[in-house]
Order: structure tokens, then C-alpha cells, then sequence
């Protein structure tokens, strides 16, 4: 995999765990997650967004499960862990993961 497509993966990996934070219930499900992921400009499909939430639930960063929700099919819906959320505040950091931007 070259550097281009790896950096793609770790960007959307922390959108994902920035976005779930974000979220009241640290909730989303991978219809919602792939729009986030799209609006970034990594245009991918949704199988390759459901990819990304499974190496950060294999991380401990997310908790997922199998949804079917009435008018959209089969979703992954993923839940933000402590570990994810670590992450996102720069407390520990994840491989595979970009990190944080500093604050301005």
C-alpha cells in the first residue's frame, strides 16, 4: 500500500473517532460515518469506511454491532470507547491513527 492510500486510511480513521466524540450518544452508524469521511474528500465506498471502523474496533477504539435500520438497510453502528476517545484528546495515542492537529 503506498503512502498516499495509508495516510487516507489513518485521516479517515481519526474523522471517524472525532465525529463519534462529537456526538451526544458517541454514536453514528457507517451510512452517517461514510458522508462524514466523504466530506473530507476521501472518496471511498462504504464497504472501505465499514473497513476502517473494523481495524478501530479491532483497536479497542469503538464498539461495533449489526443494525437494520427501517429505510436504510444494513448499517455498522459504531460506539466510541475511553480508548477512542483518548485519542481524540491526545491523552494516548493509537497506531494506525493520525494524530490530533495541535490547537491554534
Amino acid at each position: 500500500m503506498g503512502d498516499y492510500e495509508q495516510r487516507c486510511r489513518e485521516d479517515a480513521r481519526l474523522a471517524i473517532l472525532a465525529e463519534l466524540a462529537r456526538q451526544r450518544d458517541a454514536t453514528l452508524n457507517s451510512l452517517s460515518i461514510a458522508r462524514v469521511v466523504d466530506a473530507l474528500g476521501i472518496r471511498r465506498s462504504r464497504d472501505w469506511v465499514e473497513d476502517q471502523l473494523r481495524r478501530l474496533d479491532e483497536s479497542g477504539a469503538v464498539n461495533l454491532r449489526d443494525a437494520d435500520l427501517p429505510g436504510l438497510g444494513r448499517v455498522i453502528v459504531a460506539t466510541l470507547t475511553r480508548t477512542g476517545r483518548d485519542h481524540v484528546e491526545r491523552r494516548a495515542l493509537l497506531t494506525g491513527v493520525s494524530a490530533p492537529a495541535d490547537e491554534e
